[in-house]
């Protein structure tokens, strides 16, 4: 479903060049939720940049549902972005004057989808996240973890090949951490939807299966460390990483 091969990328700073992401090579498989770690300056903000179609690789490839997205030209990878990749922001990112019904329905309407189909797919999903009872009222209206639920129900109803979620607790109380990354689980289990989790936080990423970690631009093995929640870590031990492609089930995690 992803899969990144000899992905680097760097930045110009006037005469000066700064590499930022060094040979990364992954796979996710469809379905899977992952998470990405990584501390503050680690790359993991532009690897999901380049990921999501934003930016270029200054080398190698990106595949998402089979196409190498980092040949297409921008009108292209614009449609692509529409049809197969769904957000889910940390500050939520929904628009005030739209109720949040109509907030989960507009990637539909970009695609030109009947009211009424929209309408329905964007009730099924609210009701899937708890807040169907909240469709009529607007996002000033809602607590925190209410808006996360709206912003996860517009990132599914096209039916994306896989949901990049940014930071998407890093708003909300530990309570409701807990809840947003249960429903995204639900959902990824009921919708084989494939998740990426982008996050900082290591309680998030060792209730994840599977986790890949970058420090300093670099793809790295994890090393042991002590949480709550580590007892939830995934059953396949890392092996080391020596810049070969790896499958995300054979990374680990840790900040």
């Amino acid at each position: 479903m992803l899969r990144l091969e000899n992905v680097s990328h760097s930045f110009k700073n006037g005469n000066e060049v700064l590499k930022v992401l060094h040979h990364i090579q992954f796979e996710v498989q469809k379905g899977e939720m992952i998470a990405l770690l990584g501390s503050s300056g680690s790359g993991k903000s532009t690897l999901l940049n380049l990921m999501a179609g934003l930016m270029k690789p200054t080398e190698g490839h990106i595949y998402i549902a089979d196409q190498d997205i980092v040949k297409y030209g921008e009108n292209k990878l614009a449609v692509f972005r529409r049809k197969h990749i769904g957000f889910i922001f940390q500050a939520y990112e929904l628009i005030p004057t739209l109720t949040v019904r109509e907030n989960v329905e507009l990637p539909l309407v970009f695609q030109s989808v009947s009211p009424s189909k929209r309408r329905k797919k964007a009730m099924e999903l609210l009701e899937m996240t708890g807040i169907g009872d909240k469709a009529s009222l607007y996002p000033s209206q809602l607590s925190g973890g209410q808006q996360q639920r709206v912003s996860i129900a517009r990132s599914l109803i096209t039916e994306p090949s896989v949901i990049f979620a940014d930071e998407p607790t890093g708003n909300l109380d530990t309570k409701t951490e807990e809840e947003i990354i249960r429903i995204m689980m639900a959902l990824n289990e009921s919708m084989k939807t494939t998740f990426v989790i982008v996050t900082h936080e290591m309680e998030v990423a060792a209730q994840m299966k599977k986790t890949i970690m970058l420090r300093d631009g670099y793809l790295v093995q994890p090393e042991d460390y002590t949480t709550p929640a580590a007892g939830q870590r995934g059953p396949n031990a890392p092996s080391p990483l020596s810049g070969v492609p790896v499958h995300a089930e054979e990374a680990g995690e840790v900040s």
